[in-house]
């Protein structure tokens, strides 16, 4: 007997930040987020079960996964079986349009469209809410990838299995542009959750990034709705900052950014400085994102192509949440 289906999702960037976890065990987040769903960042998963398999295996970018990479895949995959009362093992086979594990989100995408694929697969209904609970297990940023446009994803209550994110607005709402400077090909040195751990149990300034971050989600949920891009733009950045902040404080520090991370933020100030709408965030990682108005998408892009350091930039809008292809 054999079971398959495939997935697509979208990365997504946080416009005010994931770092911390209120239930490590569930994998709930310390804090509220919000993000925008990005089209054209996209991630394609197959999963296939087979009464003919020994085992779980992950396919990623056309290379067997790392062990621990695997047992993620597994421990996701092991939640879908249970609910589905299913017991066969399955061949999962991932590929990403954009760099891997570099701080381009590939883990959102990535367990997003493996949840939705593995559900449908083992014959449960499409649900993103379930689909969204269940990726977020195995990568918090995932649970926003179900859906699409602007996204929130609230703190975590701890104990509670079935949180998960919702769609603030549809793409349609407002059509903005963020501009990714690259500047890095590879891995990036740090995983997320180990850095997030790691940031947790020694920054002095953590406790102060919890308690901070309500207010700043709040502005920048707020500026969505309103379409107020200076109002997102400013929570934006001080979300971003004092994120990367907090990891660098930590004891030893965790350090995401490089010259070129620091030469494309200087790039964002200094078109604003020129009357430019656009403000700047990065993830767990090397990358400047530039969120600005889509007639100023070409402008910023060619500022930060010329920024030291950075390879090339990508463009993205707001795309649609997962589908089952």
């Amino acid at each position: 007997m054999k079971r398959e289906a495939r997935a697509t999702a979208r990365a997504n960037i946080a416009l005010a930040k994931y770092w911390g976890k209120a239930d490590a065990a569930l994998n709930l987040p310390a804090v509220p987020s919000l993000s925008m769903t990005l089209d054209p960042l996209l991630t394609h998963t197959r999963v296939s079960f087979d009464d003919g398999l020994a085992a779980d295996s992950f396919l990623l970018g056309g290379h067997f996964a790392e062990p621990e990479e695997t047992a993620r895949v597994t421990k996701l995959l092991d939640r879908v079986r249970a609910e589905a009362g299913l017991s066969l093992h399955a061949e999962v086979e991932s590929n990403n349009q954009f760099p891997t594990a570099s701080g381009l989100a590939s883990s959102a995408s990535g367990f997003c469209a493996l949840a939705a694929a593995a559900r449908a697969a083992a014959g449960l209904p499409f649900d993103r809410a379930k689909i969204s609970a269940m990726a977020r297990q195995a990568s918090v940023s995932a649970a926003r990838s179900a859906f699409g446009g602007y996204v929130e994803l609230p703190l975590g209550k701890p104990g509670d299995g079935t949180h998960a994110a919702s769609e603030l607005a549809p793409p349609s709402h407002w059509d903005l542009r963020i501009v990714v400077a690259v500047t890095s090909e590879g891995r990036k040195a740090i995983g997320s959750t180990s850095g997030m751990v790691h940031t947790e149990r020694t920054s002095p300034y953590y406790k102060s990034w919890v308690d901070a971050s309500p207010k700043l989600a709040a502005e920048v949920r707020a500026g969505i709705l309103a379409r107020d891009l200076p109002r997102v733009g400013t929570a934006m950045e001080q979300s971003t900052l004092s994120m990367h902040a907090c990891a660098m404080a930590a004891a030893p520090y965790v350090l995401y950014f490089r010259p070129a991370t620091l030469a494309a933020l200087d790039c964002v100030r200094g078109l604003r400085d020129q009357g430019i709408a656009v403000w700047a965030t990065a993830d767990a990682g090397p990358h400047i994102k530039a969120l600005c108005h889509v007639d100023d998408h070409e402008r910023v892009a060619h500022a930060l192509s010329r920024a030291d350091g950075v390879l090339r930039t990508l463009i993205a809008s707001p795309g649609d949440g997962v589908s089952i292809d």
